[in-house]
């Protein structure tokens, strides 16, 4: 017998989430060791790798769910794309298969499989970064939506996370799960538990803002994706992480 589409969704969010924060710390601890002495080029590796692995992602699950990251999820809610009971089992995937993404990511270099991280992450640049990388992200993910062709998000999505690493002072994490998961490893890629309160809010507000102006550029009724292309949550797209060495 097979799963049931909520529970293969959900299933789909836990997956791609947990590699999602695998690579991101994976690559974030590979280059702190293969290029210990050059900061800037850790976080081309950590961006590139994160910019990839999305695409990829997003690509595989896609047919399923793949949102990886609350706030996109949130908007669809706010949309009416997903109902609620469904939007907090996505959540709960999201935010789980992140953690356990941290703790393989750990395992995989030897480390701990769990080490708090300290890295604090705080100040006006820094939140102001995390709300226009996250409303950047929405209006990529749903100004794909728009165009009416889905294979485009996972592109769209993959080169945006990739350049917001540079151009945003916080790197671009984007992402409530993510973020709650990279407090798990004490590596380039962790965030402090006392910085993660306010990343978070950041980010929520950066959907808020987001919200508005995707109404405001496409009106609901243009938001569709024919459900051949997308039996998920319309407007599966992952969110970001990055890493402010």
């Amino acid at each position: 017998m097979s799963a049931s589409p909520a529970v293969r969704r959900v299933a789909a969010e836990f997956v791609g989430t947990a590699f999602l924060v695998a690579a991101v710390i994976g690559s974030g601890i590979a280059a702190s060791r293969l290029s210990p002495d050059d900061v800037g080029l850790q976080l081309l590796q950590n961006s590139l790798v994160t910019g990839a692995v999305l695409v990829a992602l997003i690509l595989a699950l896609q047919p399923v769910s793949a949102a990886f990251n609350p706030v996109v999820t949130a908007v669809e809610v706010a949309l009416g794309l997903v109902g609620w009971k469904e939007a907090a089992g996505l959540v709960a995937g999201q935010v789980s298969g992140g953690v356990l993404g941290a703790v393989v990511a750990n395992l995989m270099f030897d480390l701990d499989a769990v080490s708090v991280a300290a890295t604090e992450r705080s100040g006006g640049a820094l939140w102001l970064s995390e709300v226009v990388a996250t409303l950047g992200l929405v209006l990529v993910v749903f100004g794909s939506v728009r165009s009416g062709r889905t294979d485009t998000i996972a592109y769209a999505v993959g080169g945006y996370i990739t350049a917001a690493y540079w151009f945003t002072a916080s790197t671009s994490f984007a992402n409530p799960a993510v973020t709650v998961a990279r407090m798990f490893s004490d590596t380039f890629a962790g965030i402090a538990p006392s910085s993660v309160a306010m990343f978070v809010l950041m980010q929520l507000l950066g959907g808020l803002v987001a919200l508005g102006v995707v109404k405001l550029l496409y009106p609901s009724s243009s938001l569709h994706i024919p459900t051949a292309a997308a039996p998920g949550p319309v407007a599966a797209a992952p969110g970001s992480e990055g890493a402010r060495p």
